[in-house]
């Protein structure tokens, strides 16, 4: 059983979402403000924290980036508009997907699924050695990850991201084939996240490791 922590300020859609979820199995915390909800996610340290963008006290994107200052915790905004400069200040605060309102309960559940999947262990390979790229150092068996020695700490999804381009060097991955691997999405999906998630992931590992084939994707420099 899952814990989730779910923060919006809307109560019918607050309490719908928490019966949908709990009809799932899961957990559900869930308050009304960005404050209490910081709160919350301090006490209770849950699984995954959904986010509407749009809150009083502390708005959604303010919230996600405070929690990614303090956790690795899947994080999944809800934006009432799908207003593009919300959803990319979200992401790049930290969140690592989002879903537009007016939405569907299996459609939540499911992106929520995906989520903690890809912040579960993942398999770990029992031979493959580390993989180096210059001073970057990735080790499919400890799932560390290091620059010029140092360890990086990546979320969920940077690591995911990273493995895909380690696995192919060199290969050009189109954005639809990163939402399909990284974030499981089995329909066609906004590839926003994409674009924003290899940004988060430059910043860690360097801009230049990480190549943007106009038009096409993105790939991972020998």
């Amino acid at each position: 059983m899952h814990d989730v922590l779910l923060v919006e300020d809307d109560e019918m859609i607050r309490e719908a979402t928490r019966l949908t979820l709990e009809g799932r199995g899961y957990t559900v915390r869930a308050a009304a403000d960005g404050e209490v909800g910081l709160a919350l996610f301090r006490e209770r340290h849950p699984d995954v924290a959904v986010l509407d963008i749009m809150l009083p006290r502390l708005n959604g994107v303010s919230l996600a980036a405070r929690i990614r200052e303090e956790s690795g915790v899947p994080v999944l905004l809800i934006s009432a508009r799908n207003d593009p400069v919300d959803v990319v200040m979200g992401l790049e605060a930290g969140a690592d997907d989002y879903v537009a309102k007016p939405f569907d309960g299996p459609v939540l559940v499911a992106r929520i699924r995906a989520l903690l999947r890809r912040a579960a262990p993942a398999e770990r390979p029992s031979s493959k050695g580390p993989l180096r790229f210059g001073d970057l150092v990735f080790c499919p068996v400890s799932l560390e990850v290091r620059l010029d020695g140092r360890i990086l700490a990546l979320t969920a999804t940077e690591l995911k991201l990273l493995r895909e381009f380690a696995a192919s060097p060199g290969m050009v991955l189109t954005r639809d084939l990163l939402l399909e691997r990284v974030w499981d999405y089995a329909w066609s999906g906004d590839t926003r996240v994409v674009d924003v998630g290899v940004k988060r992931l430059r910043a860690k590992i360097g801009r230049e490791r990480v190549e943007t084939v106009r038009g096409v994707g993105y790939k991972l420099r020998g």
